[in-house]
């Protein structure tokens, strides 16, 4: 899917989207009202995604619950609380190519990150240290600082970011691979994400799993801006663990519960240190109200509290669609929706604009990142004012996320017409 045939007319974008076989999803989202007289072209679903209609019907069903059984819906309720989250395991894990075992629904993602930490970061004088990907998302940032200065470590020393080579904006895995190597037996922990908030770019996780699992390492994945976006077999790639929202492409709705992956290697072992919580404690024995922790095994095993029901309905909403959709198909789509807005963006005739997520599909989900040199502000209130929701990074980049569920080629084809006009090109032969 890397090369396509594609045509800058609304026309053919119009062909696309009467030929695509997800086009009926778009119907089952919910997408926001029109401003300043403009329909909206919706593009932040890397930020939050839309709400999928039978959204508010899941969380009304747990209400009506509420309401009517109270502290009996835990175990009568049309889906019962007492197991709630687990109706989302088996959906959730083959979003991220994960085992049921090895997944759980639970927290926020820095919370999970923490708790991941706990028990996967477990430095030693000889071996302390944590390899990021520089410009990390920063909450990634300040969780991993505040691990090593918690453990006694300074991380001007112990926290290692990789930085691209100089005048490139995204990350070599050769160069990541050959820093493993180098600080090999110093490193405790090796964690990326699975595609940079910033640059879009989608790392070779299992290159880099594998090179961290040699080198002696831990490796852990922040998937925030990769579950729901791009193919994940976290199994497969041995990672000890991962964490991720659900706000954003998996559409839960703003401050959704997030997920958390533990391999199965680790699923029975119970010296793992970590924080403990009577809802990770073993089912059979969690209401005998024990004072010693003996924990579920599997990623169960890691929660703390009972779960947020409302949230996690909402929750379920959206898995039901993915899996009615299925992550193969989504794929497919992003790669040939992203592809023909890469396409657009190279007609407009203006020095100033650079793409710097890769273009290599295997490199990238569905989000790019364009850099408009000596732009500002204005630019984005513009397009803005015009229809485009899309999200705006300084200095100069404006970030826009064609998601397959919901958005489709005649969006793509829109946003290429505004973003043309804003920027004082012709509009003439595009089908304006």
């Amino acid at each position: 899917m890397d090369r396509m045939e594609f045509v800058a007319s609304e026309d053919f974008a119009r062909s696309l989207d009467a030929s695509d076989p997800l086009a009926r999803f778009r119907e089952k989202f919910n997408f926001p009202i029109p401003r300043h007289g403009n329909e909206v072209l919706y593009f932040t679903g890397n930020s939050l995604g839309l709400q999928p209609k039978t959204a508010r019907e899941y969380v009304d069903q747990e209400l009506e619950d509420w309401k009517t059984l109270a502290v009996e819906g835990h175990f009568h309720a049309k889906h019962p609380w007492l197991p709630y989250h687990e109706f989302l395991t088996e959906k959730m894990a083959e979003v991220v190519g994960a085992k049921p075992v090895e997944t759980v629904v639970m927290n926020s993602l820095t919370v999970n990150l923490h708790l991941m930490l706990v028990s996967f970061y477990r430095p030693t004088p000889e071996r302390y240290r944590i390899m990021i990907e520089g410009k990390a998302f920063p909450s990634d940032q300040y969780a991993v600082k505040s691990q090593i200065r918690f453990h006694g470590f300074d991380p001007g020393d112990a926290l290692i970011e990789m930085e691209p080579r100089e005048g490139e904006t995204t990350l070599r895995t050769e160069d990541i691979e050959t820093a493993i190597e180098t600080y090999g037996d110093s490193l405790a922990l090796v964690m990326f994400g699975g595609v940079n908030y910033f640059t879009g770019q989608a790392f070779e996780m299992a290159r880099i799993a594998d090179a961290a699992r040699t080198a002696g390492a831990a490796v852990g994945f922040d998937l925030a801006h990769a579950a729901g976006n791009i193919p994940l077999k976290l199994h497969d790639w041995g990672a000890d663990f991962a964490v991720w929202c659900s706000y954003k492409y998996l559409n839960a709705g703003p401050g959704a519960v997030a997920g958390a992956f533990v391999h199965e290697r680790h699923a029975k072992d119970s010296d793992i240190p970590r924080f403990a919580g009577w809802w990770g404690h073993d089912k059979d024995t969690r209401f005998l109200m024990g004072p010693d922790f003996v924990p579920i095994e599997g990623a169960e095993g890691w929660q703390i509290s009972n779960p947020p029901i409302l949230q996690m309905a909402s929750l379920r909403a959206s898995l039901e669609i993915f899996a009615e959709a299925g992550m193969e198909a989504l794929v497919e789509k992003s790669k040939k929706l992203t592809g023909f807005l890469e396409f657009l963006l190279k007609q407009i005739d203006d020095e100033r604009i650079t793409v710097i997520t890769p273009s290599r599909t295997a490199h990238r989900g569905c989000q790019l990142s364009i850099r408009v040199e000596d732009a500002n502000r204005s630019l984005f209130e513009e397009l803005t004012s015009a229809g485009v929701v899309a999200d705006w990074r300084e200095p100069d980049v404006i970030r826009v996320a064609p998601v397959p569920l919901y958005n489709n080629f005649s969006d793509a084809f829109g946003f290429y017409r505004i973003l043309k006009r804003c920027l004082g090109g012709t509009t003439e032969g595009v089908g304006i």
